[in-house]
């Protein structure tokens, strides 16, 4: 009897250490409770004021149309559009500046253009006492192919959407040294114009830049805003 009692108290033990030896083990090593407070990934809206489309696209190239301007193929093109001066050289001042790297037969666009620049650039400087920059101005067909092989967001060459840089009523103004307040005024300048129908304008995403394509229509705006301002 007393054998029997014997061997069942061991057989007891035995099956009790494994499931101790377990229960050890659990209690030295926990399994990592996940954290309650998720990281969230915070993604930026691009939601610009000055946003371009497709049907501005359209809009810029009605407007060269409706001009009969000349796309400019090639820089023998480039260069008699210069000399007859329907093409003027963009001029540096303490208000405005030009990309270091701007070749300089391209640092030209449309009498019209230059004075869109002139007054927006004089305006910007007297609030901020800082120049802007023009980054990209005329280009030729020529130029723009090249562009196209790797800027994969480059506009067409032919077509209803053809880049409006080729009749040089275009400019690009570099938005990357800009602060966000300097960016929200520059926003509300060229979108009054752009709703007056004066000009066509986008906020690049992939490059630091405003594309501005001025109609023909802002030196008569110009015009009529001096004689508005006139003393009399």
């Amino acid at each position: 009897m007393m054998r029997r009692i014997s061997a069942t108290l061991i057989f007891v033990f035995m099956l009790g250490i494994p499931f101790a030896f377990g229960a050890s083990i659990h209690g030295r090593y926990r399994t990592p409770r996940r954290s309650l407070h998720r990281t969230r990934t915070h993604v930026a809206r691009w939601n610009p004021v000055l946003r371009g489309s497709h049907d501005s696209m359209l809009r810029q190239n009605e407007e060269i149309d409706r001009l009969k301007l000349t796309r400019i193929n090639n820089d023998q093109e480039l260069e008699e559009l210069e000399l007859r001066g329907e093409l003027v050289n963009i001029h540096e001042s303490k208000s405005l500046r030009l990309a270091s790297n701007l070749e300089f037969n391209r640092r030209f666009c449309r009498p019209w253009t230059r004075a869109f620049l002139e007054d927006l650039s004089e305006a910007f400087y007297q609030q901020f006492h800082q120049p802007i920059q023009v980054t990209s101005a005329v280009r030729t067909v020529d130029q723009q192919a090249r562009l196209q092989l790797w800027n994969r967001n480059a506009a067409p060459i032919y077509g209803d959407t053809a880049s409006s840089h080729l009749a040089g009523l275009t400019v690009d103004i570099g938005k990357g040294p800009m602060s966000r307040k300097q960016r929200a005024w520059f926003d509300r300048y060229v979108l009054k114009l752009q709703q007056l129908g004066l000009v066509e304008a986008a906020e690049e995403r992939r490059q630091a830049c405003y594309h501005i394509m001025v109609s023909s229509r802002y030196d008569e705006y110009r015009t009529n805003l001096a004689d508005s301002e006139a003393p009399r």
